[in-house]
């Protein structure tokens, strides 16, 4: 199957859209290496994680904080233990999202990446099979602003030399489709991968 939308930018967000989410096994894991209460655990987990996504923390300094943020005294270790467990429960792919981006890029359409992240996610994104598919990779450690703010649509569509109404934007958090639609982006809300096919197929030629 081939999906073409021209004259357009299909602009994917990341996390939970083509990544799945964490699995139970996954918080597990993080916890068991953490050894700490989950609730005070993901209270600061991510509390912390718009200034790792801002980059004005490393992963280092953001675990160290969490850390504080718990009582607990982590090994250099401990700490590179809980940054992996962390990283690779964010690299698992949702197949049918990516069934649809091979059909997007079959058939010419314009994609690409929008994800509020550290610079730590930058090699995945960009060095990943399915960092094939995009013309260009935004990640909001690299740039002024995340999501929701209106100035990291702009900037994307600055960088893409295209009017925001040429912009089509796909998150899993409302809050950051809306921000979107508000500048006037065909924004889509995703929660499944056929879902999203049906809404991509509306627009196609």
């Amino acid at each position: 199957m081939t999906l073409r939308i021209p004259s357009r930018v299909v602009v994917f967000d990341y996390g939970e859209v083509i990544s799945l989410p964490p699995s139970e096994a996954d918080r597990a894991s993080l916890l068991a290496v953490a050894d700490v209460a989950p609730e005070p655990f993901w209270a600061s987990y991510w509390s912390h994680r718009d200034d790792l996504d801002h980059g004005t923390v490393d992963v280092a300094t953001y675990w160290s904080r969490v850390a504080d943020d718990v009582g607990a005294i982590w090994s250099p270790a401990e700490l590179q233990m809980l940054w992996a467990t962390d990283f690779r429960s964010w690299i698992s792919v949702d197949m049918g999202t990516v069934a649809v981006l091979d059909e997007l890029a079959a058939g010419g359409t314009r994609l690409a990446l929008l994800s509020n992240a550290g610079y730590d996610f930058s090699s995945v994104y960009r060095y990943a099979p399915v960092g094939r598919y995009f013309e260009r990779i935004f990640i909001s450690a690299e740039m002024d602003a995340v999501k929701p703010d209106p100035d990291i649509y702009r900037e994307v569509a600055a960088e893409l030399e295209i009017e925001l109404e040429s912009m089509i934007f796909i998150d899993n958090k409302l809050v950051n489709t809306d921000a979107a639609a508000a500048l006037g982006i065909t924004a889509h809300h995703f929660v499944g991968a056929d879902n999203l096919r049906a809404f991509l197929t509306t627009l196609a030629a």
